[in-house]
Order: structure tokens, then sequence, then C-alpha cells
């Protein structure tokens, strides 16, 4: 088998070959030396399964008919007779459909050879042993069976009297697969209908009813499974005779459909679709930005077993407003897009988390919170289609019943991009702004690709909820700029490498076409504000970077959304002027920003605390505090507030404590008093809060979509790797031809070695060959220790080094005269 596929594969030329390549990208990872390797791999199991698990129902179906229709004696079929079962329902796909089908699986050579006697691959027969859902033909399982469904008539009536409770598990053996479970026990009840009386069952703890497998199985309509000599206890198979007759009216391959079930749900409106989505993606940078900042002020220590703790997820997610579930999803997404890290600190173990590491934002969170809001969600949400976590599995138990968290290796999930890109795959194909129920998702993911999506029903229903969460969905539909966003990261991945840049749009710095779509949607960024006279300030719309900035130092956030709401409080304002803002700098602001007349209860609370500010200066002795006004000193000493500080003063302007600076500046400043610090020389030192960040992280958006395909070669590489399959079965070819003293054996004794030329008698006939022009068979030992041959025509030796042209590839090779062990001149 294996020699007529390779046969097969030489035979085609070398755009066929790459097709191949290109269909099944597994094949060439590594390359393999010659064609008979090539075949041998297109022949293996993890090959098959992975071209198998790519076909959508349809396909696989009529693959089952090629291997239901196979000759007996040859094991070949015709595409006739694939047609011919494929049409025997009673709605018979069309033959082009069939045909079509048939074409798929041969250009994966899942079927190979002409059409009257197509072959189809051991392998199948190996990862799938039971097509179209029927058993294993009788005379295979028993020979009382055979002999029943050797007589049609018999047959029938034998199903015919079958009680209804064991007609039912016929119609369910029926539909696939053929192979069940039985209850211990069951094989030894009495049937159903048994008249004599029966002992006690231990097994089933009580007196046994009757049994309807039993019934099947002493009416030869199951047969128990066997291993070897021996019954496997508890395995019951359907005939495929059996199976065969009880299809009859839906067909021996079942129901086929040959195009996707079809979405009952009506188009939604495309605008509400991308509105609802994309206010939902303003949320999701909102609320990943609160939790960074979180993070950056208290940043959450490392279980020892890895990842964030219950507690601290708790935490995180009550001060953000959020559920858990949700701050694990954004949490997740941010550590991938390389916005979380975590950070060593010696010394700061303890004996609940054992580990010394925290993780807060790294260096690349700055350069995120500049960009656009836009480009900010874009990287968010390609980090999310990359990542290799299922945060679905966070809060749940693994198979040591210890809970998973957020951020744990445990969550790890190799397959689910590709989930991720089916499901979003499935929408995107569907008519734009259509929103169809998670049952109707996962009917035509059972139809694209049956293998990957069976059992998988959880999966596909946290992506959805995820994908909505993130604003890739709006109201149950793909958004426009969601589906370009797929669009994107698919042709990148069947794009493969890009080695001279042309498609690095993004990297340029340029918006991609997914953040503009977006941003089109998106109220436009806002550099104002409305003060009132309450000193609260309304910012009509997502502030742009610096008014952020600004808005964070100076006010206190009350309510966040499309508009926020903030408010300016002495705390707010004595903050601004820690970090460095004067009072003309905040009259300045307020001025060049606000929309609407400045409060004069705004510039009086502004001048009032600037005029407190810095009238009190705090150092180190354990901590001291000058003023140049003796009336205040004296009010600070006298203040009860601040006895545990236990002031006393050292001149009529200074007074000092033994306690820290940070806690004298606390005390002052919870009693209402306005103090700054200073450094030994008297210089204000400024309050900006100190930033520390988590080293650098990769964002997961750099690596391939699906971690688990092999690589898409474009086709140029694709016809370079078959080229070099070619000359390495020409090789192959050509090393057979080589005489056996060449090759090391001896022609009359089995090949078993034998004295090879002397070095002197194979340089001689090298050098008579340089004069003669003549080819040589030449045989030497390569860096490796291997042996191999190569038919050459040499063109010099000298410097211990023979020069001669291959005949094969026609290039110039050198090889060292110490490794030739045999030369001989061709005939």
């Amino acid at each position: 088998m294996t020699t007529s596929l390779a046969d097969h594969l030489r035979s085609l030329p070398d755009e066929s070959l790459a097709a191949l390549l290109q269909l099944r990208p597994d094949l060439v990872v590594p390359v393999p030396a010659d064609v008979s390797a090539l075949a041998i791999r297109a022949q293996s199991r993890v090959s098959v399964a992975r071209a198998l698990d790519g076909l959508d129902q349809f396909t696989l179906q009529i693959l089952d008919a090629a291997r239901l229709t196979r000759n007996p004696d040859d094991a070949t079929t015709a595409i006739d007779t694939v047609l011919a079962m494929a049409t025997a329902g009673p709605h018979p796909p069309a033959p082009t459909a069939v045909r079509a089908a048939v074409g798929r699986l041969r250009a994966l050579f899942l079927l190979y050879g002409p059409e009257h006697a197509l072959q189809v691959l051991p392998a199948v027969d190996e990862v799938s042993p039971y097509p179209a859902g029927l058993g294993r033909p009788a005379a295979e399982l028993d020979p009382r069976a055979a002999a029943l469904c050797a007589d049609p008539a018999k047959l029938r009536r034998t199903v015919l009297a079958a009680p209804p409770s064991a007609r039912a598990i016929l119609d369910r053996l029926a539909a696939g697969p053929p192979v069940g479970s039985v209850p211990p026990g069951a094989l030894q009840a009495p049937p159903l209908g048994a008249a004599d009386p029966v002992l006690t069952d231990p097994t089933n703890g009580g007196a046994p009813t009757g049994s309807p497998v039993r019934w099947l199985v002493d009416n030869r309509l199951l047969v128990p499974a066997t291993t070897g000599s021996s019954t496997a206890s508890g395995t019951v198979e359907l005939p495929r005779e059996v199976g065969l007759l009880l299809r009859r009216d839906s067909g021996p391959l079942g129901p086929l459909r040959t195009s996707p079930p079809p979405v009952a749900a009506a188009p939604r409106e495309p605008k509400a679709v991308d509105s609802a989505g994309a206010g939902q993606s303003m949320e999701v940078v909102r609320h990943t930005e609160g939790l960074l900042e979180q993070l950056a002020d208290e940043p959450a220590p490392v279980l020892r077993s890895g990842g964030i703790g219950v507690r601290d997820l708790r935490r995180l997610a009550r001060t953000a407003g959020l559920d858990e579930p949700t701050t694990a999803l954004l949490l997740e997404v941010a550590y991938a897009a390389g916005l979380l890290g975590e950070l060593e600190m010696p010394g700061a173990t303890t004996g609940r988390y054992g580990a010394d590491q925290q993780v807060l934002p790294t260096g690349g969170y700055e350069v995120w919170r500049a960009a656009s809001l836009a480009q900010r969600w874009e990287q968010l949400a390609r980090a999310w289609l990359t990542m290799t976590r299922q945060v679905g599995l966070v809060g749940r138990r693994d198979d040591r019943d210890r809970p998973i968290t957020a951020l744990s290796a445990e969550a790890e999930r190799a397959s689910v991009p590709a989930t991720r890109r089916a499901v979003l795959g499935v929408l995107a194909d569907l008519e734009p702004a259509t929103a169809p129920t998670p049952e109707e998702v996962q009917e035509l993911l059972d139809w694209r690709s049956p293998r990957r999506s069976r059992g998988r029903d959880a999966a596909h229903r946290e992506v959805l909820a995820e994908a909505a969460q993130l604003g890739v969905t709006g109201l149950g539909a793909l958004t426009s700029y969601g589906r370009l966003l797929l669009g994107d990261l698919t042709s990148t991945d069947e794009r493969g490498d890009d080695p001279l840049g042309v498609h690095a749009d993004v990297e340029s710095g340029d918006p991609s076409s997914t953040a503009r779509a977006l941003d089109a949607l998106l109220p436009a960024p806002v550099d104002h504000f409305l003060v009132q006279a309450d000193l609260t300030v309304v910012v009509p719309g997502p502030p742009e970077p610096a008014l952020a900035v600004e808005l964070e130092a100076m006010t206190e956030l009350e309510s966040a959304g499309g508009a926020s709401v903030h408010r300016v409080t002495t705390a707010s304002v004595r903050r601004a002027l820690d970090s460095g803002y004067t009072a003309d700098d905040l009259h300045d602001v307020f001025r060049r920003r606000s929309r609407t007349p400045v409060p004069q209860g705004l510039t009086y609370l502004i001048d009032d605390v600037a005029r407190k500010h810095g009238g009190l200066r705090v150092g180190l002795a354990g901590a001291y505090l000058r003023s140049d006004d003796e009336t205040l000193i004296s009010e600070v000493l006298a203040d009860r507030r601040l006895e545990s500080l236990a002031l006393r003063r050292l001149a009529p302007t200074v007074l000092c404590t033994q306690y820290q600076v940070g806690r004298l500046l606390g005390a002052l400043r919870d009693a209402g008093y306005a103090p700054v610090q200073e450094d030994g020389t008297g210089s204000t030192v400024l309050a900006r809060p100190r930033i520390r960040r988590a080293p650098p992280r990769v964002s997961v958006t750099t690596r391939t979509i699906d971690p688990l395909a092999a690589p898409k070669l474009p086709m140029p590489r694709l016809l370079g790797v078959v080229e070099h399959i070619r000359r390495g079965d020409a090789a192959a070819r050509a090393a057979r031809r080589a005489p056996a003293v060449v090759r090391g054996g001896a022609p009359g004794l089995g090949g078993g070695p034998v004295p090879a030329h002397t070095h002197s008698e194979a340089l001689a006939v090298l050098q008579q060959a340089v004069r003669d022009k003549a080819l040589v068979w030449v045989g030497y030992v390569d860096a490796h220790g291997a042996t191999a041959s190569r038919l050459l025509k040499p063109v010099s030796i000298g410097a211990g080094y023979l020069r001669a042209e291959d005949e094969r590839t026609e290039m110039l090779h050198t090889f060292a005269l110490h490794r030739i062990t045999a030369a001989v001149v061709a005939d």
C-alpha cells in the first residue's frame, strides 16, 4: 500500500504535490527526505486524524460511503458505487455535490487512485473504526448472528418481534455509534417475558426483572464484544446488517445534508449591533484600566502554585464593581496582551503565598494608555483571540480537587484559539447582523467540523459569552469591526510569514482597519469639560489622554460611562498641589478646558487650599515640623488630635516627633492641615505616586492564532519543498544504482561488508577521471559518520580536497579526500 501511494505521488506534477502540502501542512514538519517518506507520513494515524478534523459532515459521510462500498478482494471502490450508495436514501443529494465531496477527499489524498479503483488510506479505519456509525459485519462478530443476517426475511421478522424497550435500544445504536455499554448483570438477567423464576442477582442488588439487552443478545440482534477468546463484560455491538435494516427509512448513511443547517433568527439592524458592541468595548477598556490601576496601587501576590488567589480576585472584583468571572477574563486578557506581569520581590515572601512575586502592570501599560480607545480595545481583543487560556475554568476544581485560579497554569489549553476562531467563523459566515441562538451555533459547528466540535458544547458557549463581554459581538451578532478583526487574523494565519514586511500595517504605527472601523462608531475624544456650580465636572465623552491625566490629578471620579462625572474636592486639589501643580496652573487648566464659566466657589477653593498648602514643612528628625508662622506652630502643638505624635518644640517655629515623616504627614492632613514635605536642603518634595512596573512581556498577538496547527507556507516555498523532496527521491534512486563497493556492500554476499578500495586506488581513479572528464561513483563518510554515495564529475584535486560537479543537481561541491572511501568509474 505504501509503495502504491508513493508511486502515485511520484506521478503527480509539482503543482499538485504542492497543493497537497498546502492542504495538509503537517506533512512538511519536518520536510520529508523523499517521496517514500512523504507517503509514509501521509498515511500515519496522526496526520490522517488532522485531515479528518477539518472535514464537514457531508464530506465525512461520503468518505464513509467509500469505505462501505470497498471490494473485499482488492479493497477498492469506484466513484459510481459511492454515488449509488449516497443517493439511496429518501432525500438523495445532488450527484454534483457527491462528486465535489469525492474531489475534496482526493485532494487530501484520503482517497487516491483512478475513479474506477479508488483506495482509502488504511489509517482512516484506525482513526474512525465504525463507518457511518455502523458496526462490523455479522460474519466478523458471531457465526450465529451471521446466519440470522443471511436470511433477510427472518432478520426482518426478528426485528419486528422486538419488545418496545428492546426496539428503543436498537434505534439508539443504529443511529451510531453501534457499540454500547450495559449495566453490570444485564447480560446475566433473564430476557423480557421469561417465565422461569430466577434467583436474586447480587450484582443488581435484588431480584432482576426482564432485561431488553438479554433479549436482543439471545435473538442475535446484538453481539457481546469479545477480546480474544473472552467476552468483554458490559459491552455489546450492533451488526452492520441490522443497522442497515433499521436505517431503511433514512438511507444507509443516515440523513445527508449538503449545506449547513439554516438559522431561523432574522437579521438585526446592523447599526444597533455595532452600537451595542461599541458601547461594550468602551466599558471593557475602562474596566481593564481600572483593574490595572488597582494592581499598581496594591499588587497581588502570586500563589505558590501560581496565579492570583481567590481573595485577591474578590477584592479586585468588589472594587471594580464587576463579578468574579468578568474580572478573571479581563485579567487574563490583560496578561496575554502584555499589560500585566510578575515582579520579583526578594524578601517579601509570606507563609501563605510562599512565592516572592507580585502581579502588577508592565511598562507596556503606559504605552497602551497613550493609544486611542479603539487601538486599546483592538490590542485586548487580539490577545483574547490568540491566547491559550480557557477562562471558564477559573473557579472550578482540577484533577487534584484544588481550585483553578486566575493566571495559573491549570487554565492553559492549547486548543482554545482554534475554538474561538471556529465559533466566530460561524457568525462571520452568516448574513451580517444575524444573531443565532447558542443551540443554532452548535448545530452549525456540528456540521462544519463534527469531529472537532463533539463534546465541546460548554466551551462554545463560553466563547459566545466572552465575545459579548468584550464587545466582539453585539446583541448576539458579530459586529462589523469584529468581522474585520477576525478576517485580519485569519488572513495573517493563512498568509504565513511576511519576510519583506509588506503587510505589517499595525507594526508601522498606522491604525488598522479594525481600529478605524471602531473609531467611526465611538464618540470622538473630547478635550474639554463642563464645570458646574456644585464643583462637579462633566466630561461629555471619552477624554483624550492628556485630559484624562489632568482629571486624574485634580478630581475625584464619581461615575463613569460614555459621559463621566468628576468632583473637585479639597483633597483632590491638595493632591494636585502635592504632585507639582501650582494654584496658577490649576486656574489655567480649568479656564482652558471648561466650556462653562468657572464657578467662583472653585476659584476660592483652589486659592484657599493653595494658601494653606506648604504653610507647614515636614522633614526627618524622626520627623520635624517647621513654619514661619509661630501662631500656626503653637496651634499645632496645642491640638489634642495630634497628642499621639508626641510633638515637642525645638524652636519658636520648629517642632519634632519620634515618628517617621509619613505618619506625621498623614496625621496633620487628617486634622485638616495642609503640610508639604521637604528634603534636607529645604526644597519641596513632590508627592507624585511611585510607579512600579513589572518587566516587559511579549503579547501573545505576535504568535500564530492556532499553536496546534502546522505553519502554513506560501506556494513559492511549497514548490521549493517539493523540489527538495524530488531531489531526495532522485538521490535515493541514484544510491540504489551505485556499485556495491561504493555503498560498502559486496554483490553476491547479501550486501555484507567487503574490503573497500584502498585510499590510493580511489585517488588514482579520481585523478584519471579528472583527465578524462568521466563520471565517477564516489563513496564517502559525511560529518555525522553516515555513508553516502554520489555520481560526480571530478573537476580538480588539490590541497586535500576534491572539487566535483554533482551529476543530478549540476552543482559544484567540495569533498575532503580523507573522507572518500571508494571511487568507481560509471558505466
